[in-house]
């Protein structure tokens, strides 16, 4: 499905028209040396973007694949989850930049959304705080188990007696974990930090959005990568979503009809997966150690 067609971002001659006029330049609060995210693409010769089902950013540190999807999800006003750490440029920057959506819109559908590795980073550190709640709350409930048996049956003399003697009649009749099990809450998932970056994805990508990853592999093994390229192609087939990924991992770059700007390239092109350095090292690599397989 597609929902954004075109982006443009500004050439060299548009940046400089727009800073000639910046009074910011001139101001001792801001520096005229850094005036980023100016001046990072007119040097790759990249000024339009036209966008696929499924476009891919790729390209090395420092290739500017993050600053053009912060870019792009700022001048939408997508939603986001992390902050965005603005320089005292960006909406001079923003104001450059112009888009187009398919049949006319003015507007990313409802829903649409960027996810960076701050948003899962946090999700994670929020399902560890619960965890090590659960876990506080696991040595208490423990701790009163071994009370309750250790302590003889007191005959249930009126109701206020009640809930003593039903709780002390259940400790009794279990094992610790059967009465553990019961007055604690599950942990989120029990899953490892991979398993949970996977279900973040999978939780917040809902259908016909338009959504913009930044470098999702991250905290991903590479089996769940494969899972989350299959879940991306799906999710683009069968449930009108579109995507705009930046990344460097093998397994996102392989995604069956994904359009790869390589960012690496001057001027920035359109190329096949296999021809991009990053695979293209990890083949040389097990070419290199094929016999040991």
């Amino acid at each position: 499905m597609l929902y954004l067609k075109k982006f443009w971002i500004p050439t060299a001659r548009g940046e400089e028209r727009a800073l000639q006029y910046n009074g910011k330049l001139n101001m001792e609060c801001f520096s005229n040396t850094n005036i980023y995210p100016f001046r990072v693409f007119p040097p790759k010769q990249l000024s339009e973007i036209e966008f696929a089902p499924i476009t891919i950013f790729y390209g090395g540190n420092g290739s500017g694949k993050s600053t053009l999807l912060n870019a792009i999800a700022e001048k939408l006003r997508l939603e986001r989850s992390a902050m965005f750490n603005k320089t005292p440029y960006v909406e001079d920057y923003l104001a450059c930049c112009k888009y187009e959506m398919v049949h006319g819109a003015n507007r990313a559908p409802s829903g649409s959304r960027i996810i960076t590795s701050d948003d899962v980073f946090h999700f994670l550190l929020d399902v560890r705080a619960i965890n090590e709640g659960v876990d506080f709350r696991r040595d208490e409930v423990f701790e009163e188990y071994a009370a309750w048996t250790r302590i003889k049956m007191q005959p249930l003399r009126s109701m206020d007696d009640y809930d003593r003697f039903s709780t002390q009649l259940e400790a009794k009749r279990s094992s610790m974990g059967e009465y553990t099990m019961r007055r604690i809450p599950k942990e989120l998932d029990g899953k490892s930090n991979g398993e949970s970056a996977f279900s973040y994805f999978t939780q917040k990508i809902v259908e016909r959005a338009l959504y913009l990853l930044d470098e999702p592999e991250n905290s991903l093994s590479a089996t769940l990568q494969k899972e989350l390229a299959r879940f991306i192609e799906d999710s683009a087939r069968f449930y009108k979503c579109q995507f705009v990924i930046s990344t460097h991992s093998p397994f996102l770059l392989a995604m069956k009809d994904a359009v790869i700007y390589d960012l690496d390239r001057v001027p920035v092109t359109v190329r096949p997966w296999t021809e991009l350095a990053n695979v293209r090292a990890y083949y040389d690599f097990f070419k290199e150690h094929a016999e040991k397989f």
